[in-house]
């Protein structure tokens, strides 16, 4: 059964917010609940059957009636008590696995945009840590809910009693409430503020590991331990704070209700000595108050997870309000037998400034290092491409050559989608990008890039995770194409061999080349390929692109490159210059009619050359090389 969102009402609590998920439940719900009812009755008729039965001693008669039924009581309470605890964290679990499916969910709908303005280590705390304390809650609150009943029966039946001692045993309960009231006001922002801070920590140390090889090529390793120091002491500090509220309160609302026990003890006695009261009503009562300082020192934990999973439910929240940017129109198109027509119209296009800043070279930042049109500093939009526009028939080997900066890498995000365009219009086969199904576009175009992501499976599960159905002469076709074949056959495993995180226990190469058989593998109409070869050989590339033409002559193929070598493959050259096309032809052509294009290429060189000798002076990249 799928999991139901949540309440679109953002103006209503977090608690009714969530009724959709919790709804689907409520049968488990309100049987664990009928199930803790009976325990709270069994427990609540505990202190007067031991009364009865002291009485009874006392007086001289059997106490076999009321052994039997303490015995009763208890097997009453052992399966009242199993069921409705186990129903009722068994709900939660089910409530925190939803929740987690709605986050993972939504994060697989947000645009690439969204990505750009948000820390990942945010989002893995909402995800983990904050789902938790919302599941708490719903395992630990109704229990409380159960012990206050427990807490009302006790009260009934103390009344049932005596009037003057259930008075005396009470009188402490308004101070215990007072002093909850305090605890909660304290312990909501200090909850609000270590959640943030718990995500400050996760974000800190999910950056380190994901960015270990740049922490030590600049020997930064205590600096970053200096941050994450920074980010601790603050945790704790918050952390500490909470602590001293709940020590500072916590021990008072456990000493009250023993206040109320002497009471009862005191007055009960001297009721006794009047007969007003009998022994074992006096033994009942000790036994009540007794009972009731489980709930009123659960009280206190109560609020204070309430108020932690009223914060973490406002995080999360945050994650599920959040509206994708790019949706697919309700009227969407199929694309079926798709061609490889690229059109780029007239197009428009601007980054966030939040995203401009947040890449690195040839990814948004390089697309806006040397673009003026706008002024990210002050948190205007960044103008990439501006009246750009292009044709590229099926079948064509397309180069795109620019300065750092003019828009080149864009163009391979907007063909998919990833982004939609200012004005304008991307078009595959005709047909407007964004009045296509989204899933039809991206099996048509795929997009290999210089710095892919692998995942720590087999090479196989990696090749053919865009087309998991693929068979074993696809993959190996795959391999071939990207000249990948003779490597992966050195592997231990071969085809096999599980890889490291992120591809680490190969060269970058090698990473890119199994990514351009991914590429591969999903038969794409439309393959883009962004400085995807950049760290292979050239004549391992010269290879790759011998392969696509001759047996893949049928795929449009678009090459954003900087090496001089990858360029001369093309059959077409587009230089962009202003965000807009500055030339249009062949290498030759180019070279020989537009001296833009030399200076153009002169600066891809050097910064290319620039950028290989920074990885034979980094050991770390030791594992980069065309093996």
């Amino acid at each position: 059964m799928p999991a139901l969102g949540l309440n679109p009402d953002r103006s209503l609590g977090w608690l009714r917010r969530l009724l959709p998920v919790t709804a689907r439940y409520r049968m488990s719900f309100a049987a664990a609940s009928a199930a803790g009812l009976v325990s709270v009755a069994a427990s609540a008729a505990v202190p007067l059957v031991i009364g009865r039965g002291v009485d009874a001693a006392a007086s001289g008669d059997a106490l076999r009636l009321w052994v039997i039924a303490l015995l009763l009581l208890a097997l009453i309470r052992l399966a009242s008590g199993y069921a409705y605890r186990f129903g009722l964290f068994r709900s939660a679990h089910c409530i925190e696995a939803d929740l987690r499916k709605l986050v993972y969910e939504r994060l697989t709908e947000l645009s690439f945009s969204y990505w750009d303005r948000t820390q990942t280590g945010q989002v893995i705390s909402r995800a983990n840590s904050d789902i938790r304390s919302i599941q708490l809650i719903f395992a630990f609150g109704p229990l409380v809910a159960m012990q206050l009943v427990l807490l009302l029966a006790g009260t009934v039946a103390m009344l049932a009693l005596s009037l003057p001692l259930t008075l005396v045993a009470i009188a402490p309960l308004p101070l215990v409430l007072y002093v909850g009231i305090r605890l909660r006001n304290q312990v909501f922002p200090l909850t609000w503020v270590t959640q943030a801070r718990m995500a400050d920590v996760a974000m800190i140390t999910d950056e380190n590991i994901q960015g270990a090889q740049v922490v030590r090529n600049f020997a930064q390793e205590q600096a970053q331990v200096q941050l994450l120091a920074g980010a601790t002491q603050r945790l704790r500090w918050a952390g500490i704070a909470t602590a001293d509220a709940r020590a500072r309160h916590a021990p008072v609302m456990e000493a009250l209700p023993r206040l109320g026990l002497a009471l009862v003890l005191l007055t009960g006695g001297l009721l006794a000595i009047d007969g007003a009261v009998a022994v074992g009503d006096i033994v009942a009562f000790n036994a009540y108050v007794l009972l009731m300082a489980a709930p009123l020192r659960m009280i206190g934990f109560v609020l204070i997870q309430w108020q932690r999973a009223s914060a973490a439910a406002q995080r999360v929240f945050e994650i599920l309000d959040e509206s994708p940017e790019i949706i697919e129109a309700p009227s969407a198109v199929t694309l079926l037998a798709p061609q490889g027509r690229v059109e780029f119209n007239n197009v428009t296009f601007a980054y966030a400034s939040s995203a401009a800043d947040s890449h690195s070279a040839d990814s948004h930042s390089a697309d806006t290092a040397s673009h003026g049109s706008t002024n990210s500093s002050n948190g205007e939009p960044v103008t990439i491409l501006d009246g750009f526009s292009v044709t590229i028939e099926p079948g064509e080997i397309v180069a795109i050559v620019g300065r750092t900066g003019s828009g080149k890498s864009t163009i391979g995000r907007l063909l998919p989608r990833f982004y939609d365009v200012a004005s304008g219009a991307v078009c595959v086969d005709g047909i407007d990008v964004r009045e296509l199904r989204i899933s039809d576009l991206r099996r048509a175009v795929a997009v290999a890039n210089d710095d892919p992501f692998l995942f720590a499976a087999s090479v196989r599960d990696n090749v053919a995770f865009a087309r998991p159905d693929a068979d074993e002469e696809s993959v190996s076709a795959a391999l071939a194409d990207a000249a990948a074949e003779v490597f992966v056959s050195e592997l231990p495993e071969g085809i096999d061999t599980i890889l490291g995180e992120r591809g680490s226990t190969i060269s970058g190469g090698q990473r890119q080349r199994l990514s351009i058989a991914r590429a591969l593998v999903a038969d794409p109409a439309v393959l883009v390929l962004d400085d995807a070869t950049s760290a292979i050989d050239s004549a391992v590339e010269g290879r790759i692109h011998e392969a696509l033409r001759q047996r893949r002559s049928n795929r449009t193929t678009i090459v954003i490159a900087h090496r001089l070598s990858t360029i001369a493959l093309a059959d077409r050259v587009i230089l962009l210059a202003d965000g807009k096309v500055a030339a249009d032809g062949s290498h030759l052509e180019l070279l020989r009619n537009v001296p833009e294009y030399a200076e153009v290429l002169t600066h891809l060189q050097h910064q290319s050359r620039h950028l290989q000798s920074q990885d034979h002076n980094n050991p770390d990249q030791s594992k980069v090389s065309a093996s």
